[in-house]
């Protein structure tokens, strides 16, 4: 006859319930982990991305707007009337049009006394609300007004939709894409265009939306960021 030896016996029912059920809470706390984790980078991933696109987008903005009425030679008129390709307004100097949402900037660069006969001598920056972007249009004078094409600066092109947006003139949001302040440091962007000449500092501000939802907000929401810049055009006072 066999004994049986002790120690031998098998786990209860219950212990292994409870096993199991300890072992279901450390998966699910790892997997938790794991996937706040992964909202947390992708987040970051998203703000890293659109901050890339609108710093680079106010870098060359601001960049050009510098050179605003830059006349190397001192010529008594080289800007030019976009419409006609006439003499422009000589108060304007190189912003012959400023407003909330647009802005046109000349500069001689080949130093031939005369806007418009070279590429990039005239470049109109736009907000275009419907398209929810930014556009940069250079401009040509030979005898008569041609655009070089209206480029989409920062946002998508028209009809496509999978790209950072801009939101300045959202609902709840309105806030100007540029203003413009004088010597003092007044505002002066009511006061236009008949303070174009007053212009000493242009703020450009950019309201984007990341080009994909964020899983951190819930993952049915864009990312939203502000950026902002001040530019001198030197020339121009």
């Amino acid at each position: 006859m066999m004994r049986q030896r002790k120690g031998n016996r098998g786990f209860s029912l219950v212990e292994c319930v409870v096993a199991v059920a300890v072992g279901m809470s450390i998966l699910g706390a790892v997997y938790m982990a794991v996937w706040t984790g992964q909202r947390s980078t992708t987040g970051i991933d998203r703000k890293v991305t659109t901050g890339q696109d609108a710093r680079a987008t106010l870098e060359v903005m601001a960049m050009e707007m510098r050179m605003a009425s830059y006349n190397p030679f001192y010529a008594a008129n080289p800007w030019t009337d976009t419409a006609s390709c006439n003499a422009g307004d000589s108060t304007r100097r190189g912003i012959q049009n400023a407003t909330a949402s647009t802005i046109q900037i000349q500069m001689d660069l080949n130093g031939n006394g005369a806007c418009g006969d070279a590429a990039n001598e005239i470049i109109v920056y736009a907000l275009d609300t419907v398209n929810r972007r930014i556009t940069r249009e250079p401009w040509t004078c030979s005898g008569s007004p041609v655009s070089a094409g209206v480029q989409s600066f920062l946002g998508a092109a028209a009809g496509e939709a999978k790209t950072v947006r801009l939101v300045n003139a959202d609902a709840g949001v309105a806030i100007p894409l540029f203003r413009y302040f004088n010597s003092t440091g007044a505002d002066i962007t009511s006061s236009l265009p008949g303070a174009i000449s007053q212009i000493r500092r242009i703020e450009i501000t950019l309201v984007v939306d990341s080009e994909e939802t964020d899983p951190s907000l819930g993952g049915s929401q864009r990312r939203r960021m502000i950026y902002s810049t001040g530019v001198v055009p030197r020339n121009h006072g």
